[in-house]
């Protein structure tokens, strides 16, 4: 690793120059945020610096006490050239200026420097009259805009609120109407919706989703997706996956009618999706993750809710107002501070309980239980003893849905006899249930909200005094 000082990196020899670091501190969270090393010189050469608890202590109450508004730095040892080196992660995440001693630093280059007095005031105003939607985005031009998304809008905007397509000025004019553009530059909600490579210029608005084996965070990913694009090609590219990830069931109704559903509400889902899209705070530099689990799906966001507003009293008080606004245009948002009422709505009717919400200063949570009550191998193994042909015929049958005696005697590589006596075995614990006719019919994970009793006049391995037959 070579390292040389940048607008965003500092090097320093040792602890001893503290009060030179406070500054800087304080210049990259008022700029674009930044990297201190301590125990390299400004030349690059690698020194050395021990993280004792007591230098960790010192380096977090200074910054903590020191600098207005307090922030809470990532502090950590790391190796360079084999020595131990002390790495302070400074991101750039308050809307309002940060003070050192009362004054506001900023960077210019490699060189730490009191903000001008133009630039504190502009700043200022910034943050007290604009959301970061509205934000000039930075190293961004008129040129970055796509003309075809604009069209795109219009369209849907004409079909969803009845507003004409056609817009009697020039398009410069109206996105400076719709604060898409501010001047000659597009602001950041106008990169996010109608920019050519939105994640070229704000790489921290990325929405990303995978579908995780089992119930645990560090499990198997089975299949992941790093959406980009504008916003809304994001809910889309995040609706397709979660489709393709979660079971469609056919489910009996007590008139013994069938219904086709999936087992969480599609419309639900997208809904805290397109939330945690546009309600999320941009100044973190964090993403949206979206994980679906065996029992659940989670939606996480950088950013709590705003003050005033809870899960149990959702008002309208949009984070990103323009974003929400764009949103509503295409009709990806149904009505204004509805969106929390909808998923309560749509859970209850597809069979799900409501979404439960884990709100944190930093993160919030969307928590959607699975109504399908599935049983992974862990859960499995630790109540009943299996053998590995076992195993890993309720591995195939998590991955594929389903699973044929003809099908079980191949992966497992058994015969027919072997096969049955395992598949018997599964039933009598209540691991499986037989689905279907005794010519096409299938084994599936047992799941009391499909129907728990098994077949005995299809199930070809059914016999009313539990001994097997042949």
């Amino acid at each position: 690793m070579k390292c040389k000082e940048s607008e965003t990196v500092e090097l320093k020899p040792s602890l001893s120059q503290m009060e030179r670091v406070l500054k800087t501190v304080c210049a990259f969270l008022n700029h674009k945020g930044g990297i201190i090393y301590f125990g390299i010189s400004n030349k690059g050469e690698v020194m050395g610096q021990v993280a004792t608890d007591s230098n960790l202590r010192k380096i977090s109450q200074q910054i903590g006490s020191r600098i207005k508004p307090a922030v809470v730095p990532v502090i950590e040892e790391i190796e360079v050239e084999g020595l131990p080196v002390i790495k302070v992660t400074v991101e750039k995440y308050n809307k309002e200026l940060n003070y050192f001693d009362a004054v506001p630093y900023t960077r210019s280059g490699t060189e730490t420097i009191a903000m001008p007095p133009d630039e504190v005031k502009k700043t200022i105003l910034n943050c007290s009259k604009f959301e970061w939607d509205g934000w000039i985005c930075e190293d961004s031009s008129f040129e970055d805009i796509d003309t075809e998304k604009v069209k795109k809008y219009l369209q849907f905007r004409e079909k969803e609120r009845n507003i004409s397509a056609k817009i009697n000025m020039p398009l410069k004019d109206f996105l400076n109407n719709i604060k898409a553009v501010s001047g000659d530059t597009p602001t950041n909600a106008g990169i996010l919706f109608f920019g050519k490579d939105p994640l070229k210029h704000l790489h921290h608005a990325q929405l990303r989703i995978a579908r995780i084996k089992g119930t645990k965070i560090f499990n198997t990913i089975l299949d992941k997706w790093d959406c980009d694009g504008t916003l809304w090609d994001m809910v889309l590219e995040a609706e397709n996956f979660i489709k393709r990830n979660i079971r469609y069931m056919g489910l009996r109704t007590d008139k013994f009618q069938r219904i086709d559903k999936y087992e969480y509400p599609i419309k639900a889902l997208k809904e805290a999706i397109i939330n945690g899209l546009i309600h999320r705070d941009y100044q973190s530099r964090a993403d949206v993750r979206v994980f679906i689990f065996d029992d659940r799906v989670e939606i996480a966001s950088p950013g709590s809710f705003p003050e005033g507003v809870t899960p149990e009293k959702p008002i309208h008080k949009p984070v990103n107002s323009i974003l929400s606004s764009y949103m509503y245009d295409i009709g990806l948002i149904e009505k204004y501070g509805s969106g929390i009422y909808l998923e309560n709505e749509l859970c209850r009717i597809n069979g799900n309980e409501k979404p439960i919400y884990d709100l944190g200063e930093i993160e919030t949570k969307v928590i959607f239980k699975s109504q399908v009550k599935t049983i992974s191998i862990d859960v499995i193994e630790e109540k009943h003893e299996l053998n590995e042909r076992q195993k890993k015929a309720i591995e195939y049958i998590a991955e594929k849905g389903k699973i044929t005696t003809q099908e079980y005697m191949e992966i497992a590589e058994v015969s027919l006899k072997t096969a049955k006596r395992d598949i018997s075995d599964l039933k009598d614990k209540r691991i499986i249930r037989f689905v279907g006719s005794l010519k096409t019919g299938y084994y599936v994970l047992n799941d009391p909200i499909n129907d728990p009793i098994n077949d005995p006049v299809n199930d070809p391995h059914a016999c009313s005094d539990k001994r097997l037959t042949f």
